[in-house]
């Protein structure tokens, strides 16, 4: 495959940007290549500037349901781009997208819109806090909320994928006030509030795992969860950033029937433009600003732009019951790659949820971050970049998730299907 262009742009932009990226796991680093340049993007298909065409797994890292630049959204914000940007000032849309979240997602009873996944998550700690005057917060190493301070504790996805969990600016103060723990073990969650259950603010909790590659909770986990914190009187967020809408259209809430007090949602309500909103309760909500004393604001929240591409992604998966389709072609895949591995004697894990699913070269089931960092990396590495070299674009570290589009074909499914054969043969050779 041919990256020449590619490799002179990111030797330029390495010059201007740590790493030559905005973000770190699109470094390519961690498979040793080059990162293809984007140029454009259309339904399931993305084309780098060399000119080489690309079936898109992730989906800008789950947003684009539909695909990419979906002629409803790009004629949604073509209207609105000429009518204006950005107010820093109410509209219609805000209230539109927020009744549409509450239609899809009843727990959240009243809503604020943000920006990012990290500064829903960021927000609803403060809430969660502010409500419970108290100070304590439990996550679960490898799940990753976003990089605010008290987050980036044994964090997921970037942060494991460039050994960092910790990072290096996140004061002793702020790590001392989050307890982190095991996901999926309920018993060590029951401990700990045990012993000082009294001071946890909440509970924040992808409920099903994308950052460390796709984990799905136990039986009873997310249930668990839900019974401890009540007990204690303290908060269970959900962060369904990365699983909302994905899951099951109403996210990992409905799919497990397990109510949180908040939740985190991003990505997709943006419609791959950057948006993401916290809420729940409305007793718990009503102490924002300017309701109530707990305070959070922003000046591009609600952006009538983003707000657009959101009301056109919900209202196209509500009208068109793109779910279930969504989901059967996901199914379709995962179990190609299964029965490909399988061809190839090769022990591997192909974890679904909904329509997102993950890769791990591991002889046994995935439950925790430990077991996700013990896979084969170099095996993943060999696999990736056989895959690329076949047109077939997947996340270049098995600590990130996969996704499906509406845009996807069964003829896309099979052709990655298909892929998946010739790559497995390559890291055969590393086992023989």
């Amino acid at each position: 495959m041919n990256l020449k262009k590619s490799a002179k742009a990111f030797a330029e932009a390495k010059k201007f940007m740590p790493g030559g990226v905005n973000s770190p796991v699109r470094s390519f680093s961690t498979v040793n290549s080059t990162p293809p340049f984007i140029s454009h993007g259309k339904g399931q298909l993305i084309f780098d500037i060399d000119g080489n065409e690309y079936i898109d797994f992730v989906l800008s890292w789950g947003p684009l349901i539909l695909g990419h630049a979906h002629p409803r959204i790009v004629k949604a914000l073509n209207r609105q781009i000429r009518r204006g940007t950005s107010f820093g000032a109410p509209t219609l849309l805000e209230t539109q997208l927020a009744k549409l979240v509450n239609q899809i997602y009843p727990s959240m009873e009243v809503i604020r819109m943000v920006n990012s996944g990290t500064e829903a998550a960021m927000s609803a700690l403060r809430v969660a806090r502010g409500y419970t005057n108290r100070e304590k917060i439990v996550k679960f190493i490898g799940c990753y909320h976003g990089h605010s301070d008290s987050l980036l504790v044994k964090a997921g996805s970037g942060a494991a994928t460039f050994g960092e969990p910790s990072s290096p600016g996140v004061t002793r103060g702020t790590a001392q006030d989050t307890i982190t723990l095991p996901f999926n073990d309920l018993k060590s969650v029951e401990n700990v509030f045990s012993q000082c259950g009294e001071q946890i603010a909440a509970i924040i909790v992808e409920p099903v795992a994308g950052n460390m590659g796709l984990i799905l909770p136990k039986e009873n986990y997310l249930r668990g969860l839900r019974e401890i914190t009540k007990k204690y009187g303290a908060l269970l967020i959900f962060d369904e950033v990365m699983c909302g809408f994905r899951v099951s259209l109403g996210g990992a809430q409905e799919k497990y029937q397990v109510k949180p007090d908040l939740t985190c949602l991003g990505k997709i309500i943006g419609g791959g433009l950057p948006c993401a909103a916290y809420g729940g309760r409305e007793d718990i909500m009503r102490n924002v600003s300017p309701d109530g004393k707990i305070y959070q604001a922003g000046t591009l929240s609600g952006n009538p732009l983003a707000m657009t591409a959101g009301i056109e992604t919900l209202t196209a998966l509500l009208e068109e019951n793109l779910t279930e389709k969504i989901i059967y072609n996901t199914t379709i895949l995962v179990e190609g790659i299964k029965a490909s591995a399988q061809v190839s004697n090769l022990k591997i894990q192909v974890p679904q949820a909904g329509s997102m699913f993950g890769i791990f070269f591991s002889e046994s089931e995935v439950t925790n971050y430990d077991e996700a960092a013990a896979a084969n990396q170099e095996m993943f590495r060999k696999f990736f970049l056989a895959m690329l070299e076949q047109g077939i674009y997947f996340a270049p570290s098995q600590f990130e998730t996969l996704f499906m589009s509406a845009a996807h074909t069964q003829e896309d499914v099979a052709n990655a299907i298909i892929a998946t054969v010739d790559a497995f043969e390559v890291c055969q050779w590393l086992t023989d």
